[in-house]
């Protein structure tokens, strides 16, 4: 039986622009004050009907790549029955179906356990919420 459950809940601010943030710094001194070198799992969960949560290279071009490819996929224009905020919102409501609001992950004697160029990072589409909230739980 596990022996800790945490939860904490991080305040981001995304701004009016999308965005790929991320999250793997903030992951880490959770970690650092909560695991106390224990094993265990860290879920990452955005409470957002518009956002996501990926694991991924960040830099040399990824998040630009991710954010193209939602474009892609996901064309923000009038092709969406939901229609409230921004032109094309509609399509940030789908994102959390490709890009899942959620991760957990292995934690190792209290520190996360990534690959090499494994970033975790919030995926925000949605220019009409600047801030962002998301919650991060170890239980080890």
């Amino acid at each position: 039986m596990a022996d800790v459950f945490t939860t904490r809940t991080l305040d981001i601010p995304t701004g009016s622009a999308e965005t790929v943030h991320d999250l793997t710094a903030a992951c880490a001194e959770f970690l650092d004050q909560t695991a106390h070198g224990r094993d265990g799992l860290l879920n990452v969960f955005v409470p957002h009907a518009t956002a996501g949560v990926a694991v991924m290279e960040t830099g040399a071009g990824s998040d630009d790549d991710l954010l193209s490819a939602l474009h892609d996929l996901l064309p923000a224009d009038d092709r969406w029955r939901h229609r409230h905020g921004s032109p094309g919102h509609g399509r940030d409501h789908v994102l959390p179906a490709l890009v899942p609001p959620h991760a957990t992950l292995p934690v190792i004697a209290g520190h996360l356990e990534l690959g090499t160029w494994q970033s975790v990072v919030l995926v925000d589409t949605n220019k009409d919420n600047v801030n962002r909230q998301v919650r991060l739980s170890f239980l080890g």
